[in-house]
């Protein structure tokens, strides 16, 4: 629908909705969280409307209609499923035993948080291994750097290999993006990162260790031996890593068209795969499991309601952006371009991934996906610097706040109920100004410049 909607035939405030609905999760959960939790849906149904129902009058109901339909089975629906299986599929294993949060312990727990990030998602990544990271360290006097390090790795920059791993990816890959595109262009940006980060906690966290010291009763002494529950949910995240695949590797002539969305069959399949897979988790998982995790569909509820909105208000930006430096968004298109024209890189990497801080980054990726001109071909081809700048800015500096990326908050809250005194949002940002900054400032001269 975006693709076929003229720009040029609209102004600067058909984007006011997706501009509010971005404000709204940023602002709103920090300036009156109880209100927002009670009431997300609505006020995200609300920007929907204002953006849907002006269209409708404008362009007539079956445009709108066409526009509703393409944003929901091209892009909602497929983002949806995977979401909503790999957070059930992860939800399912749980980690039994205790381990004690040695800084060659704790290092190996990040690294094996960013590896899984590219296989299961960052979501996923983080609900399996933050409790266990989190008993590791109860008989530590200060563990809150321990989950900030786990949030910049497993939370966001290990995710950067695979469509599975963060939202915006797999956005990229359902617009034509090759699955295995991302990993191989942006792989030696996010070693160097990984590598990186693993040598600042070691030597930050052994620091500690030597200089604090632990308690002396350990309050979760290791009574149990090192396992998992709910194992048969590996072989159910290898079935989500294979129906991903398939949709990407299976050409079919095979389409149906819905209201001039072409819907086709490789896709279809995984999507009915993927709900299957969901429910299968469900049902063979035991209720144990489930109530040790504390799984909950809350996390799941607020992703889908907020991207219902998303989806639906991004339609008229990424029009916009389209239109190129003659349109409304010129400034912008004219703010990542060289002077002849041609996309600067490092310029991407810095717009996607300042946006990415304190907007959800999956819109943000497409904005900028589109602002690049939007066409899979050219930009996996001769702007393929161009994509791995939007996609790792997208990815990595997600990490900057808490609101950069789901994981975040998750992880946030789940350590503070567990008693770890986490920073407030100004003392995180303060922690990723001084880590990550310069790392992506170093990401920016070695790569993409």
């Amino acid at each position: 629908m975006s693709a076929a909607l003229d720009g040029s035939r609209l102004s600067l405030p058909w984007a006011a909705p997706f501009v509010g609905i971005l404000l709204s999760i940023a602002v709103w959960p920090l300036a009156g969280p109880r209100f927002w939790h009670r009431h997300f849906g609505k006020i995200a149904a609300a920007w929907a409307l204002a953006f849907l129902l002006p269209f409708a009058l404008v362009f007539g109901p079956g445009a709108a209609a066409a526009g509703l339909v393409h944003a929901l089975l091209a892009e909602y629906i497929p983002f949806i499923l995977l979401l909503t299986a790999l957070f059930t599929v992860s939800g399912g294993i749980h980690i039994r035993g205790n381990l004690h949060g040695t800084p060659l312990l704790n290092t190996g727990l990040l690294l094996v948080g960013g590896v899984l990030a590219s296989l299961m998602g960052t979501t996923g990544a983080s609900m399996l291994l933050i409790r266990p990271l989190i008993r590791a360290n109860s008989n530590r006097r200060s563990s809150a750097h321990v989950v900030v390090f786990f949030i910049f790795i497993a939370g966001n920059i290990g995710g950067a290999l695979t469509p599975l791993g963060d939202p915006p990816l797999f956005l990229g890959f359902l617009k034509g993006v090759d699955f295995f595109w991302t990993a191989r262009h942006i792989l030696p940006d996010t070693m160097f990162l990984m590598v990186a980060l693993l040598v600042i906690f070691y030597l930050l966290d052994s620091w500690k260790y030597r200089r604090e010291g632990v308690v002396l009763s350990d309050p979760t002494p290791g009574t149990q031996r090192f396992g998992f529950d709910g194992a048969v949910n590996f072989a159910l995240l290898g079935a989500v890593v294979a129906l991903v695949l398939m949709s990407g590797v299976w050409k079919s002539s095979v389409e149906f068209d819905v209201m001039g969305t072409r819907v086709g069959l490789p896709g279809l399949v995984r999507d009915i795969g993927l709900a299957a897979v969901t429910a299968l988790s469900l049902a063979v998982t035991p209720r144990a499991v489930h109530e040790r995790n504390q799984f909950g569909w809350a996390p799941m509820q607020e992703v889908a309601k907020l991207f219902a909105g998303i989806f639906l208000t991004i339609i008229p930006v990424i029009a916009l952006l389209r239109a190129g430096v003659d349109g409304p968004f010129g400034p912008v298109v004219r703010a990542v371009t060289h002077a002849d024209g041609t996309p600067n890189p490092a310029a991407y990497f810095w717009a996607t991934g300042l946006l990415s801080s304190f907007l959800d980054n999956a819109p943000t990726y497409l904005v900028f996906f589109n602002t690049a001109g939007g066409d899979p071909a050219q930009l996996m081809g001769p702007l393929a610097t161009t994509l791995a700048a939007i996609s790792a800015g997208a990815v990595f500096m997600g990490a900057n706040t808490y609101i950069g990326n789901a994981p975040n908050l998750m992880v946030k809250a789940i350590a503070e109920d567990r008693g770890v005194r986490m920073p407030g949002f100004f003392g995180y940002m303060a922690w990723s100004g001084a880590v990550l900054l310069p790392l992506f400032a170093l990401v920016t001269w070695i790569f993409f410049v």
